[in-house]
């Protein structure tokens, strides 16, 4: 056998890639696990399309493994003979001496050699028996397969609907918002499930959904063109692995800070001090925090001016957000908001799961005040500020930027909140129940000191 180049990487080492990339990990995180780059990890990922290409089970113990052909390696380097290193390893004499004889190097150089990587590449490259994919050699199958994802709609008269003009296809995993092609789209599930119906006599027109797949998201597996991917439902170049929709996305919510943690006096608003959070976004990056007292719906509005270095400085991955509501600078707004409050008026503060608030322990340490965060999609949790946001969606409307107001502006929009009146508190204002209670704190001191 010719040597075609240098020995690439052992096929476990991939297998144990992909194996990690099914429990959840990301390419990088995987490729971390197995002791290669990221950067060849990433392009594993994106040549497979996100799809493992191992579908067959990996090699059992009758074949010949990485470990015991390094110590085949070790024991020619010792000048054992082949009888001795088989009976040390517990395999028959005449596996060794194939072994030898057809995995040895070629180069001139190292002519006759047995080097453990190289025989393992050899190996490798003469198990590989690829199939004809079924798509490609049964034509009517393929042209079913690609009429039901790409073929025209049509108008119920059979006229056919041409719809807008779709971008050419980039592929892009996830695809910016744009018009798309108006095609039939059906799933693959679809497609396969049909063929029975449509093909009831017919054995050679059945396809696994799994199988189109595959033709569609891993290079040279089958005969669709790549570019049909778009024609799914969600568009994206590379398979998302169904662990990975599995992972935590909110990796700063902790068990204690559920809000089935949160103090049972919150919840019947008979006790001030507990508040709910969140923000309002506008264009731009721009945003503005948002604070109502659950008892008397007392609201406090956030300035959030951008950082310095703001589209000024390079973007870095990973680093710190120079938007005005990164974690950092959320705290640092959120703290000065809080500092003016008594402790009696910080008891809780329940948010979203906004990563905004992923730096919670510190804001904690530095007010004093413990955070709690709402269950995923359940807005209802926080509806006193859920309410109050609509009300403020009149001062500051969708579709604008946020960062044209300062801080005066905030506070004179927060005033004209709080000074409406609430059934809920008798016709009161919330600023006027407010500050009752402030008063009441005040008193309580100075009966306590007097």
């Amino acid at each position: 056998m010719v040597s075609p180049g240098p020995p690439s990487r052992p096929r476990s080492v991939e297998r144990a890639f992909w194996d990690q990339i099914a429990e959840g990990s990301l390419p990088r995180e995987a490729a971390d696990a197995v002791g290669v780059s990221q950067p060849v990890g990433q392009r594993w990922f994106r040549h497979a399309g996100g799809m493992s290409p191992y579908s067959w089970p990996a090699p059992s113990g009758r074949y010949l493994s990485f470990a015991e052909r390094e110590e085949i390696a070790v024991g020619r380097a010792a000048g054992k003979g082949v009888r001795m290193i088989a009976a040390e390893l517990g395999r028959s004499p005449s596996t060794i001496s194939r072994e030898l004889r057809r995995n040895a190097m070629t180069s001139p150089r190292a002519h006759g050699e047995y080097r453990a990587s190289t025989a393992q590449w050899k190996a490798d490259l003469f198990a590989r028996r690829p199939k004809p994919a079924k798509l490609a050699i049964n034509h009517r199958l393929r042209a079913y397969v690609e009429e039901r994802l790409a073929g025209k709609i049509a108008r119920p008269d059979g006229a056919t609907a041409d719809g807008p003009q779709a971008r050419a296809f980039k592929g892009i995993n996830k695809p910016h918002r744009g018009d798309r092609a108006w095609v039939k789209a059906w799933s693959p599930e679809q497609i396969s499930h049909r063929l029975k119906i449509d093909s009831p006599d017919d054995s050679s027109m059945r396809i696994s959904h799994e199988a189109i797949y595959q033709s569609l998201f891993i290079e040279g597996r089958g005969a669709l063109k790549r570019d049909l991917v778009a024609c799914l439902r969600t568009g994206r170049a590379l398979r998302m692995p169904r662990a990975r929709s599995k992972r935590v996305a909110w990796a700063h919510v902790t068990p204690d800070v559920l809000i089935s943690e949160r103090p049972a006096e919150a919840e019947d608003r008979a006790i001030p001090g507990h508040w709910e959070g969140d923000l309002i976004i506008g264009t731009d990056r721009s945003a503005i925090g948002t604070l109502v007292e659950r008892t008397t719906g007392y609201t406090a509005l956030v300035h959030l001016p951008r950082e310095e270095g703001w589209r000024v400085q390079p973007t870095v991955k990973n680093g710190t957000s120079l938007s005005g509501y990164g974690a950092l600078s959320m705290n640092k707004a959120l703290a000065a908001t809080m500092a003016t409050l008594p402790g009696e008026l910080k008891r809780s503060l329940t948010w979203d799961r906004g990563k905004e608030l992923s730096f919670h322990a510190q804001f904690t340490i530095d007010t004093g005040l413990k955070v709690y965060f709402a269950d995923p999609h359940s807005p209802w949790q926080r509806g006193t500020n859920e309410n109050t946001n609509g009300l403020l969606r009149q001062y500051f409307p969708k579709g604008t930027d946020l960062s044209r107001w300062d801080a005066d502006d905030l506070a004179a929009v927060a005033h004209a909140v709080n000074t409406r009146p609430r059934k809920r508190l008798g016709w009161a204002t919330p600023a006027e129940a407010f500050d009752e209670h402030l008063q009441s704190i005040q008193q309580q001191h100075v009966t306590t000191t007097g």
